[in-house]
């Protein structure tokens, strides 16, 4: 039987709470510092007070510190991880290779250590080199398919693998795209990304003649593989995780529970073959739905092969949920057609504006003020239901571990034992018993009543009371309340002991033989050698103990990682910088415009290169790399 994890993400410690309430098995937060989202950093106070929450329901709290690190940062990195481990942290994220040869000298054998995607991991050979490293799971890149992940597990049928199943998508492969910090001195892999994909390019030839104008080229939509999470399940991924760290509640609220849900589903269809890996059922009082929540339309991405519809070439920003088309327009109000109901406030959109409805009246909305720009028949998007994030704002679920008592005498007293249920099936490794001395009084009345009414009194616990079974002759016994509950909190503090007991994470961590590490380090350098060889840099050696690090991988002179070179970004007129691979995208904009004539397309009528273009003049080369299906992205050198 394989444990599935959904893992969710919190921006902060309400959200967190929120994802656990609503079915999360697993919560992945950043810190204060160091986590590849700048703006999403918590206290380790806060973290704390996450774990002691999560370990309630056996959720396991991964902690994001998943940035190159820089030498004068170090020392302050390793101390926060030890400050973190105390605080009962279950993992780390880490890209960092020094950082992760220091870690992993530091934490027991307790915390797991994860590959975060930053680690560019396509392959079952990157995937066994990281797992040699010490790595006891592997966040996999979100460009591969179902038979990708399959061959990877099948290669390492003991390593965990991790996908990404749900929110937005980075154009590049994470790990290696240096446009933000080129352009704008900010770096991706040091949690500042600048969003450069989702700017708006002309698309030009080698002629000067324009293709497409202002549009956003590299704008992908959002994942979303709620339709394909068996077939992932099967794929050998154990981890599903969401995406967004700078999400607000209502967002973890609405995701988590439709996946968890459906996840639920599928593991009724198949009990004897998946489980869920936390305790605990979730009842809800409201039904998600993946079109109210933030989204720039959906797509599966490459999971079942390559399509085009991957990306929003019109608008990087939410669209929402489609809700009819504009019909009649009048100096203050239009007509929507369709059948969707409408609320005061809510946002709407179209290709080319949005605005907030002040009053609705059937399907009559009156803006605050009228959109410029908005005509009959254009498509409308509504990115902000009022009555939606209304119903979320209330208490939406409530997460509970069901357990059977059972109550029956003892030579001298009394004896209550509790099992957790897991699912329809009792876990007979979780379950615990508590004795009280007392004396067996005959009762003048039956005491069945009093005693299912006392045992089943289980409040704010993490618990609720799916049956009382009473065993022979102790219903005609007195039990005074007091006793009875009694019995109950100390069932409760063992309950909660063997839960905190039991293991949430397993960990896989190995050791090489230095004999090993010239073939494992070809691994690495296999996967991409004339990238690797003209682009060093793509190792991302940000100190001196990563570059020790890949020393005894076999790198004689390791190259600084692109940030250390150019900390403030490349300011040069054009035909005076080097050349440098900015981005690597399995996103293929020749693919998507529909001339890749390799996969059924047009001929091109264009001469290459082709170039990106900002309206600043700025210049980015594509080169379609056809052998590997992937296009990267290097700044204009001519």
């Amino acid at each position: 039987m394989r444990t599935i994890e959904l893992l969710a993400p919190a921006k902060n410690l309400e959200c967190g709470i929120a994802a656990i309430d609503h079915g999360a098995d697993a919560i992945y937060i950043g810190a204060s510092r160091f986590g590849a989202r700048q703006s999403a950093g918590n206290s380790v106070e806060d973290i704390g007070k996450l774990c002691e929450y999560a370990h309630r329901y056996g959720v396991t709290v991964h902690v994001t510190i998943n940035t190159i690190i820089y030498n004068e940062e170090f020392e302050e990195t390793l101390a926060l991880v030890r400050e973190l481990v105390n605080v009962g942290v279950d993992a780390f994220l880490l890209q960092d290779m020094g950082l992760m040869s220091k870690v992993r000298e530091i934490v027991p054998d307790t915390v797991a250590l994860h590959a975060s995607t930053q680690c560019d991991t396509r392959t079952w050979e990157k995937a066994q080199w990281l797992s040699e490293q010490g790595f006891d799971r592997v966040v996999l890149a979100r460009e591969l398919s179902v038979e990708e992940i399959s061959e990877i597990h099948k290669r390492l049928p003991n390593l965990e693998l991790e996908a990404f199943v749900h929110g937005a998508l980075c154009v590049s492969y994470s790990g290696i795209c240096y446009a933000s910090q080129y352009c704008f001195g900010r770096s991706a892999n040091r949690g500042a990304c600048s969003q450069f994909c989702r700017l708006a390019f002309d698309l030009k030839d080698s002629d000067g003649k324009t293709i497409e104008h202002q549009r956003h080229l590299l704008s992908l939509k959002d994942m979303s593989q709620i339709d394909n999470l068996e077939a992932l399940m099967r794929s050998g991924a154990c981890a599903f995780k969401i995406e967004g760290r700078l999400k607000d509640i209502n967002y973890v609220k609405n995701v988590v529970s439709a996946y968890s849900q459906r996840l639920d589903e599928i593991i009724r269809q198949y009990p004897s073959e998946f489980h869920r890996a936390s305790l605990g059922r979730v009842a809800y009082s409201f039904t998600p739905n993946l079109k109210k929540t933030f989204n720039r339309g959906y797509t599966s991405y490459f999971l079942n092969g390559r399509q085009a519809d991957i990306f929003s070439p019109d608008t990087p920003k939410a669209l929402g949920e489609f809700v009819g088309t504009v019909k009649e327009i009048r100096r203050d109000s239009f007509n929507v057609a369709g059948t969707s109901s409408f609320a005061n406030g809510d946002g709407l959109c179209f290709l080319g504006g949005g605005f907030r409805v002040n009053r609705a009246v059937g399907n009559r909305l009156y803006p605050y003020k009228m959109p410029h720009g908005l005509k009959p028949g254009m498509a409308l998007y509504r990115n902000q239901d009022q009555a939606f994030d209304k119903e979320l704002s209330g208490t939406t679920a409530i997460r509970k571990i069901p357990i059977v008592m059972t109550f029956g005498l003892t030579d001298n007293g009394f004896i209550l034992r509790g099992k957790l249920v897991s699912g329809d099936v009792m876990e007979d490794t979780l379950s615990a018993e508590t004795l009280i001395s007392f004396d067996h009084q005959q009762a003048q009345k039956p005491q069945h009543d009093n005693i299912v009414r006392q045992l089943t009194k289980l409040g704010n616990t993490a618990y609720e009371c799916s049956d009382v079974r009473l065993e022979d002759g102790v219903e005609q016994c007195f039990i005074p309340s007091s006793v009875l509950a009694d019995l109950r909190r100390a069932l409760i503090t063992e309950l909660d002991k063997k839960i905190q007991e039991r293991k949430r994470i397993t960990i896989h961590r190995t050791t090489r033989l230095d004999s090993d590490k010239a073939q494992s380090y070809k691994f690495v350098r296999e996967a991409n050698p004339s990238q690797y060889q003209a682009f060093p840099y793509l190792y991302n050696i940000s100190n001196d103990v990563a570059r020790k690090f890949y020393e005894q991988q076999g790198i004689m002179k390791p190259d600084e990682a692109f940030e250390n070179q150019h900390p403030q970004g490349v300011q040069v007129k054009r035909g005076q910088v080097e050349d440098a691979l900015l981005m690597q995208c399995r996103h293929c904009i020749r693919y998507s415009l529909g001339y890749c004539v390799k996969r059924g397309g047009k001929k091109p009528t264009w001469r290459e290169p082709l170039y990106l273009e900002l309206p600043d003049k700025r210049r980015f080369r594509l080169e379609f790399d056809c052998k590997d299906c992937q296009m990267n992205i290097h700044p204009d050198v001519e």
